[in-house]
């Protein structure tokens, strides 16, 4: 698409990158946007894609390695824009980031409900691994925000 870019996200792309996984469908109440957005620029947050078409971000990508596996997380296009290669795009981004930094493998987790993403997992190469994705919450809530 002509006129898609990518780039570092910007303290400025807040609202929209929030707005953007709202559309999505990636707001849920365990998951606090402001305070996912904050804890990923204290880690590696130029691997924080945002992907700008005419001044308008309308995809995200997070981005993440801890020198083991790497992560995504966020991957999303504005539902006015998908089916475009855009998504693809994005994640081809992150690949490369996360090659160069000597990463072996990309985990990513995605809901089991959600077939239509797992089918474009699959088209991009990913595969369904042998494991069970198990997860313990460390930090309840954050006073400085509402709650989530």
């Amino acid at each position: 698409m002509s006129g898609f870019h990518i780039r570092a996200y910007e303290p400025s792309d807040e609202a929209a990158v929030i707005g953007l996984w709202q559309a999505c469908g990636l707001v849920v109440p365990q998951n606090n946007p402001e305070r996912d957005i904050r804890r990923k620029l204290k880690v590696n947050p130029e691997w924080f894609l945002v992907g700008v078409l005419d001044r308008l971000v309308i995809g995200t990508c997070m981005a993440g390695y801890e020198g083991h596996r790497g992560w995504i997380n966020y991957l999303a296009v504005h539902p006015d824009h998908q089916r475009r290669g855009l998504a693809g795009r994005l994640m081809k981004h992150a690949e490369s980031l996360l090659r160069s930094a000597g990463c072996p493998k990309i985990n990513l987790q995605v809901r089991a409900t959600n077939t239509a993403v797992l089918a474009f997992y699959q088209h991009l190469g990913f595969s369904q691994d042998a494991v069970v994705s198990l997860g313990k919450r460390l930090i309840q809530d954050d006073p400085a925000l509402p709650p989530s």
